[in-house]
């Protein structure tokens, strides 16, 4: 299931080469005939992303388009080359395509491709948790459900409602990167430690939405500085754990471990993520 930084890349690209102009909505597929009727020949006015949701306004329209991806969904944004304004064949399965002079944007595989009222939009909203990718974010409201909860922190991480956009190798990466054992009870977080995993998170979210890439190793760990090989995976980014188990941690050698929680598989170091490093 792509990640937060991926819905805000697709968001600012179609806002990009899409927004303030008119543009073709159309459904090759079918699904969505009624809903792209709705908006075709409208103007664009914006495409924002909460988490793992896209929402398109136009011009004179009240409802907003809502895209959420789910496991297989994707978009693809072509750019027309210069000098020319062919739009390109429907290929596959097209939920949803929207055209203008600036791009051609196809859905494919969505969960959700729909229209929203405001009240829906606003109910929506309200049940998301804070996005760190977002300036208007509060991570005192994700706070505030993890002191609370008995659940692990790898549970709660994945948990949309308490963070929105973090997924799997953010939160695999996340604990990592500050020693935290992914079973701990959220009620045995301290808040000085939430408020740098709050922090890390925005960092590594901004720097995923830069480069496209899930990259979270620190300097001392790159390829280049171990002297090591670089990962060698179909997603490619440079990790610590995620779909590493069995293979030793960067740091301590230890096999890394994995398990199923909250319907994917996590992954950990059992020897740096142990809870009886955390400080008493």
């Amino acid at each position: 299931m792509p990640e937060g930084h991926t819905l805000h890349r697709v968001a600012a690209s179609l806002s990009h080469h899409l927004g303030g102009r008119t543009v073709t909505s159309t459904s090759p597929q079918g699904r969505f005939a009624a809903g792209a009727a709705r908006v075709d020949g409208r103007r664009l006015v914006s495409a924002e992303a909460w988490g793992k949701h896209v929402l398109v306004e136009f011009e004179d329209v009240a409802e907003h388009v809502h895209v959420h991806l789910g496991l297989f969904g994707g978009w693809k944004v072509t750019v027309p080359v210069m000098g020319t304004e062919a739009v390109p064949d429907v290929v596959g399965e097209v939920r949803w395509r929207l055209s203008g002079p600036g791009a051609t944007a196809d859905l494919r595989g969505p969960t959700a491709c729909e229209l929203l009222t405001p009240d829906e939009v606003a109910s929506l909203l309200t049940r998301l948790g804070p996005d760190p990718l977002r300036d208007d974010s509060d991570p005192e409201q994700a706070w505030q459900r993890i002191s609370a909860s008995r659940s692990p922190l790898a549970t709660l991480l994945m948990d949309q409602t308490v963070v929105a956009g973090v997924g799997n190798v953010y939160r695999a990466e996340v604990l990592f990167r500050h020693r935290l054992p992914p079973f701990l009870p959220g009620r045995e977080l301290d808040r000085p430690t939430w408020d740098a995993v709050w922090a890390d998170l925005v960092v590594l979210m901004q720097d995923g939405v830069q480069s496209g890439r899930i990259d979270t190793v620190r300097p001392d760990h790159t390829p280049e500085a171990m002297g090591r090989d670089p990962r060698v995976d179909p997603h490619g980014d440079e990790v610590y754990v995620y779909r590493r188990a069995g293979m030793p941690c960067l740091v301590c050698g230890a096999p890394v471990l994995t398990k199923v929680v909250a319907g994917r598989n996590l992954f950990w170091c059992p020897e740096c993520q142990r809870a009886d490093r955390l400080s008493p």
